[in-house]
This record gives C-alpha cells, sequence and structure tokens, in this order.
C-alpha cells in the first residue's frame, strides 16, 4: 500500500531539511515528485522521497560533472 507524507512528515525523516527548504525544491523541480490533490494540500509519496534521497548518494566530495 502507497503511503503519502506531508512536508512535515517529510522534514522528519530526512535530517536537516526544512518545510522551506522542500518548498524551495519544489519550485526549482529538484526535489522529489509530490503531488498536488488540492490548491493548498502537497503530498509526497513515501517511496518517491527515499528514492530521490538514495539518487543523492556520492563517493567523493568533489564536484561532479555535468
Amino acid at each position: 500500500m502507497t503511503k503519502y507524507l506531508t512536508p512535515e512528515q517529510v522534514c522528519e525523516i530526512i535530517p536537516g531539511i526544512t518545510k522551506a527548504g522542500l518548498a524551495q525544491l519544489r519550485f526549482t523541480g529538484t526535489g522529489p515528485k509530490f503531488l498536488k490533490p488540492t490548491p493548498k494540500k502537497v503530498l509526497y509519496r513515501e517511496a518517491d522521497v527515499i528514492e530521490w534521497l538514495e539518487s543523492s548518494e556520492r563517493t567523493s566530495t568533489a564536484a561532479v560533472s555535468a
């Protein structure tokens, strides 16, 4: 069964992220996929949040070439 998370719940599972930071990621399109069932409601699928987080895995602090 799909688990849906509010922005507050996403902030609880990702250390260091804030609601404002998550909103900025939505604005720039660089955060996890999200759903807008109503104009004022934002939800995230737990699996999408975990996938996005794990896609940021790095093995070096060197800049990644584009």
